[in-house]
């Protein structure tokens, strides 16, 4: 039950125990008058009559009734005797600043209540014991959640792997990328020799290339030479 559901009949006051505490820090009602102790009474009855106890409604009221006992002490006591302590008004600003305080971290803390709520369908839960574990002591199975071996293995993934071996595999050469070296070459040189330009290739590429090399013939961009059968050919620019 919380403060605002206590309704209060008193000698001074009758309403809810909210507004009775509005009241006496506008000075409106002196707490001099209110029978605190029949504040404490009546929340009691209205538990019994419940008949359950929340613990945070409990702690709410607790508070607030401690801190107008406190100040209603404060009050009691002669002026002379209080040695420097805090005075009625001052008592009864800390007071307000406790109320303020305590309804903050309240506030809080149904909001958090609220958001673990809301956030509960999405909480990872433990995984069950993989089916081979299943079979062995349960001593044997809690080593395999062992935070270290856990890390290694998620270390081994995140490792970067070793590049793969395409030794085996036939490189592929484009015909038109055979034909842009060419031209770049006889951009740059009317006359280039075949073995120098093209002799450290692989078979595959410099068959291409001579296919290229055709190409350009029958547009007319280039045409070769070769003095010898088997010999040297030399590339010629043709304009």
């Amino acid at each position: 039950m919380r403060t605002a559901e206590l309704e209060l009949d008193l000698d001074t006051f009758s309403g809810p125990f909210d507004l009775l505490l509005t009241l006496v820090l506008r000075e409106e009602i002196s707490l001099m008058d209110v029978e605190l102790g029949e504040v404490v009474i009546a929340y009691v009855e209205h538990l019994d009559a419940k008949g359950e106890l929340d613990l945070e409604s409990a702690t709410e009221f607790l508070v607030l009734i401690a801190a107008l006992l406190e100040l209603k002490s404060r009050l009691l006591l002669p002026q002379e005797e209080e040695h420097g302590e805090l005075g009625p008004e001052e008592a009864a600003d800390e007071l307000l600043a406790r109320m303020l305080e305590y309804r903050r971290y309240r506030d809080a803390a149904a909001h958090l209540v609220e958001a673990f709520e809301d956030e509960r369908p999405h909480l990872y839960r433990s995984a069950p014991l993989p089916a081979p574990l299943r079979r062995v002591s349960l001593e044997a199975a809690t080593v395999a959640y062992d935070p270290e071996l856990l890390g290694e293995a998620i270390g081994g993934l995140l490792r970067t792997p070793p590049e793969p071996d395409v030794s085996h595999l036939r490189p592929t050469v484009s015909l038109d990328r055979r034909l842009k070296v060419l031209r770049k070459l006889l951009g740059k040189r009317k006359r280039i020799s075949f073995d120098e330009a093209f002799g450290s290739e692989d078979r595959l590429t410099q068959a291409v290339t001579l296919f290229a090399l055709l190409e350009m013939y029958r547009r007319g961009e280039a045409s070769w030479e070769q003095p010898e059968v088997l010999g040297p050919i030399e590339i010629i620019r043709s304009r």
